[in-house]
């Protein structure tokens, strides 16, 4: 016989029910007319039951067709237990042994549309084999030993708590496989029919296993969980299921339940949850060397060079060294983790920097349990000075005096980015820069506008030939050229556009060269220099500033003196009209995940409709990317979202960082993205040369959030690498999108994506590519400047840069996107053709009496399609995606690429590879566009055929369909258009009977209709 155990961990967060901010919750599962409750937990909104309800079930092959259905009641004292909640779960997902179980959280489900229920449930389900009768006789339950596992029955009106009497005999022992296949084959006649006479359980929403990792556990039960939030519905049995290739579970997101404030929600106490409440709190142990006073005499020069040693345990941290200083002055802060004190005792020794072994000066010690707590928003603490103590503890007043201030605090404290942290203490002082947490911003971007006009009086050298002239402009390291000027002259007309991209400040300057080209080289015709910031700003659609004409210098004049330059009583002129344009906004990243929309202009943003708050928690399973120089990885985060960009702390040596540092950003537009990227630090130990290691991004749309929601996630690291597509592991994120008016966030659905200016005056399709890299190498520059500097290698892959290379990966990627966007349209076609064709005669029937009336009714066809498409939102609103979305390996085509295709993405751009190698490529790039050529063509000719029909290439065909058209214009005219309707929609929608397998006549008319495919060469 097999035995179902259904083991009720706990629950949390669930909605309160009592009147008095609480609820009285317990469980009660049903299995197959089988039901059983667990005991109430009074006053308790996250309750833990830890208890195990077993049920019969007389054959294991019934198992995948049957529902465990788990429902929360709020117990009541007048008779009314209140619903908190449900989960069903499909049997075919229940492992047949205990070892193969383990500890799932699901989310409650509604019973209904208006139902106000929140929370999840931790449960643990499995079927086991048990060797006694299907029916033993009850025993007396022995009291002097421990008793079994009981379950308690539980009515909904009385509510008494009762336990059933146990069979005494062997314990459940796990189900046998090929046990289970033996005992299906001997499945008689009459337990058939019973099956037969059962009646057919509804389909309900159930949820099936997917492989994730541990989330954080519940401190009273330490048990591993994972939460669970896809959803499907009971299939057949596992023979007849259909095996459809699945995403590697290793790809997927993981939920995950930390102990977060925000989560938890807490009332009061903590301060630190009402600003750090998306990370776990971390307790530091700080100490500020502020300075020391009155050092005696060390060497005997008559001073000493101090500097300062903090112990704890087999921790030590060292301030700089001041020569010659006998009132040195430090100002440094150190932090120690709670986690890693390996010691009570604090020693600050103040220490003479010599030659052989650097003397002691002097010594204070703390007790840790008498340091203070500081906890934000207090005041930071105030340095106190301590007396020197001798090696014997004895305080001597020639010592000397330091000042210091010891506490513990959190990650929340100011002092936090800036302190020198234990896990850093073998790196220099000068090194430790790089490891610190940052925030940074990307400058201020305008696009310049520089139209060139004409110009005069150009002066060639060979005075008997007319210069073919073009201008050069040149805006810092980026140069564009106009278009030769169409009439060859000393006085050329250009009248072209280039565009650039400025950054404030704006230090950079326009550099204008009149050029002629003489055979293979150019000769300077004049230049001019002007400063951007004499270049007039145009907001919005304001009137271009006018233009005006700037003398042209000759190269050697163009560093004279001014009192030089007054001296010449000629010079070339050229004619310019320059605006920088603030009503943009300039585009630094790809459009299809852009963070910021907001134009250049301060004064024409708009306000902000929401507050983004992320926590970057931690990682597990890094790859040790190090391993060759004896380490493992040192990680760092960097996230992006509009001109704001943040930097982790980089923690030295460890494959589980954990990091619990939050940021907020301001949200001005809901339909953007977020990007956060973990690298590996190359340059702790003042390297260079190397650059940082990139380990793996995420991406999170705003606008797949819901508002006020904590989402909390294990988000996989990956990274396409030549050699294929790689784990480096996972990145904890918790992510909430706070929305501050829900009227503004839904006005702006209704608002267009980009600034005004990009509608009314459209930037040229190609300056668009040039500007983008041009602004990206703007933005890297600038933030490599930086200290610690945010490295140009981590802004690039933060960007995106090489996004508009060529790949015939993401080519695949992008041909299998169409497909399935087509893939609906393929399916109401052949739903239209088994509607025409009577495959379902009764479907057809009803679309018959829908389509009279609709055309006798006609003023019901536009609401009948909006309620068609209101009934399908609702409908699909139980399917809705429960999870973020996030990097797809199997729609970027990353899982079954061609290791050559990814050595092609993967080269420099010219190719530097052999020459045979890039002949391979050419050949086969030319057959995949001799494929797209053919698709094309034919599109090309269908057009044609359709323009054919009244442009009298053919001219009977012509002639036949305006003659034809003729009469249908009379026979309209004069017949209702009810009649006509009805009588080309029976027509379409005929029985099959009526049918012929051949071509109709319009369609035969079409494709006889020619094209101008005859008349290429």
């Amino acid at each position: 016989m097999i035995k179902l155990v259904v083991e009720v961990v706990d629950a949390s967060d669930l909605m309160p029910k009592d009147g008095e901010g609480s609820a009285n919750p317990f469980v009660e599962v049903k299995f197959d007319e089988q039901q059983q409750s667990t005991e109430t937990k009074h006053k308790e909104l996250n309750p833990y039951w830890n208890e195990k309800l077993v049920f019969d079930l007389d054959n294991p092959r019934d198992l995948a067709h049957k529902t465990i259905e788990v429902v929360v009641y709020n117990h009541n004292d007048r008779n009314h237990n209140n619903f908190l909640g449900r989960v069903r779960l499909s049997g075919a997902s229940i492992p047949l042994s205990e070892s193969q179980a383990r500890v799932e959280r699901y989310p409650l489900e509604k019973r209904g549309l208006f139902s106000n229920i929140r929370g999840d449930i931790a449960l643990k389900c499995y079927a086991l084999h048990d060797h006694l009768p299907s029916h033993p006789p009850p025993q007396p339950q022995d009291t002097s030993s421990d008793p079994p596992p009981a379950a308690e029955q539980h009515h909904h009106h009385h509510h008494p708590h009762h336990h059933e009497e146990e069979d005494q005999g062997p314990p459940l022992q796990e189900i046998n496989p090929n046990m289970v296949a033996d005992e299906e084959s001997v499945v008689g006649d009459g337990e058939e029919k019973k099956k037969k006479m059962k009646k057919k359980e509804k389909e309900v929403r159930t949820f099936h296993s997917i492989p994730a990792a541990a989330a954080a556990a519940k401190a009273q039960a330490a048990v591993e969980t994972v939460r669970r939030a896809d959803f499907a519905k009971a299939g057949p049995p596992n023979a007849m299921l259909m095996q459809i290739p699945k995403q590697n579970p290793d790809y997927g997101l993981v939920e995950t339940t930390p102990p977060l404030a925000a989560r938890l929600r807490y009332r009061g106490g903590d301060k630190i949850s009402t600003t750090y409440d998306l990370v776990e709190q971390m307790q530091y142990l700080y100490v500020n060397v502020v300075k020391a006073r009155d050092l005696p005499v060390m060497d005997f020069t008559g001073s000493l060079d101090p500097y300062v040693e903090v112990k704890l345990g087999n921790y030590k941290g060292l301030t700089k060294h001041l020569e010659k200083n006998q009132n040195p002055v430090w100002k440094q802060i150190f932090a120690f983790s709670k986690e890693r004190l390996q010691s009570n005792l604090l020693e600050v020794t103040v220490k003479d920097k010599d030659i052989g072994k650097d003397d002691f000066v002097g010594r204070v010690m703390f007790d840790l349990t008498e340091v203070p707590l500081r906890v934000p928003p207090d005041s930071p603490l105030a340095p106190q000075w301590y007396r020197l103590e001798d090696k014997k503890g004895q305080k001597v007043n020639n010592n000397g005096e330091i000042m210091l201030a010891v506490w513990m605090g959190t990650q929340a404290d100011e002092s936090f980015p800036e302190a020198w942290h234990s896990d850093a203490h073998n790196v220099s002082h000068s090194n430790l820069a790089n490891t610190r947490s940052k925030v940074y911003f990307s400058p201020k971007l305008f696009y310049l506008r520089v139209q060139v006009i004409e110009a005069q009086d150009l002066v060639p050298s060979d005075k008997g030939r007319a210069p073919d002239a073009v201008v050069r402009v040149q805006l810092g390291n980026r140069t564009r050229l106009t278009r030769p000027s169409q009439m060859r002259s000393t006085n050329p007309v250009w009248n072209d556009e280039l565009m650039f991209v400025a950054a404030e400040p704006f230090e950079d300057f326009i550099i204008v060269t009149v050029e002629d080209k003489v055979g293979p080289s150019a000769e300077i015709l004049g230049r001019e220099i002007i400063s951007v910031r004499s270049v007039p700003p145009r907001h919005e659609t304001s009137k271009l500033p006018d233009s005006r004409w700037f003398n042209l210098h000759r190269p050697s004049a163009v560093g004279e003196e001014e009192t030089e330059k007054k001296k010449e009583k000629f010079s070339s002129k050229i004619h310019l009209r320059m605006c920088l344009e603030a009503g943009y906004h300039v585009l630094d990243e790809s459009t299809h995940f852009s963070s910021d929309l907001q134009p250049s202009s301060k004064h024409l943003r708009k306000k902000n409709i929401g507050i983004l708050e992320l926590g970057i928690l931690s990682a597990r399973n890094l790859l040790p990317l190090k391993a060759r120089d004896g380490r493992t990885t040192d990680a760092y985060c960097v996230a992006k979202y509009g001109n704001k960009w943040v930097r982790t702390r980089t923690l030295l040596d460890t494959l589980s960082p954990r990091w619990n540092e939050q940021y907020t950003w301001e949200v001005y537009d809901p339909c953007t993205v977020i990007t956060i990227g973990v690298f590996d630090n190359h340059h702790i130990n003042g390297s260079n040369d190397s650059e940082d290691q990139r380990i793996g991004k995420v991406r999170i749309r705003l606008s797949t959030l819901e508002t006020d929601r904590v989402y909390t996630h294990f988000y996989p690291l990956l990274v396409l690498q030549p050699n294929g597509l790689k784990k480096n592991g996972e990145l904890h994120l918790a992510v909430r999108f706070t929305c501050t008016a829900w009227v503004n966030i839904v006005a702006q659905y209704g608002r267009p994506l980009l600034p005004k200016m990009h509608y009314v005056q459209p930037i040229p399709v190609r300056h668009i590519d040039l500007l983008r890299h041009q602004a990206m190498q703007i933005v890297a520059a600038r933030l490599s400047r930086a200290e610690p500097p945010l490295r140009s290698e981590t802004v690039e892959y933060m960007l995106d840069v090489d996004y508009h290379m060529w790949s015939l990966r993401r080519s695949k990627a992008n041909f299998h996107r169409i497909m399935s966007l087509l893939r609906g349209v393929t399916a109401v076609c052949k739903w239209f053709d088994d509607i025409c064709t009577w495959r379902n005669p009764v479907t057809t029937c009803l679309v018959h009496v829908l389509f009279l009336i609709l055309v006798c009714y006609p003023e019901l066809i536009l609401p009948t399609i909006f309620l068609y498409l209101f009934v399908i939102g609702i409908w699909n609103y139980r399917f809705r995606p429960r999870q973020p979305p996030h990097m797809d390996p199997r729609l970027s085509q990353a899982e079954t690429v061609h290791p050559d295709e990814l050595d092609e993405e993967f080269d420099t751009f010219p190719s530097r590879k052999p020459s045979d190698i890039v002949r391979m490529r050419y050949d086969r790039l030319r057959s995949v566009a001799g494929r797209v050529q053919t698709v094309v063509g034919d599109l090309a000719t269908q057009g044609e055929r359709a323009q054919a029909i009244l442009n009298w290439r053919d001219s009977r065909a012509t002639s036949i369909f305006i003659i034809f058209s003729l009469i249908w214009a009379v026979f309209i005219y004069i017949t209702p258009f009810q009649v006509i309707a009805i009588i080309v929609g029976l027509y379409m929608l005929r029985h099959p009977r009526f049918r012929s397998k051949m071509p109709s006549v319009p369609i035969n008319f079409f494709k006889r209709l020619p094209s101008r495919s005859d008349t290429l060469i």
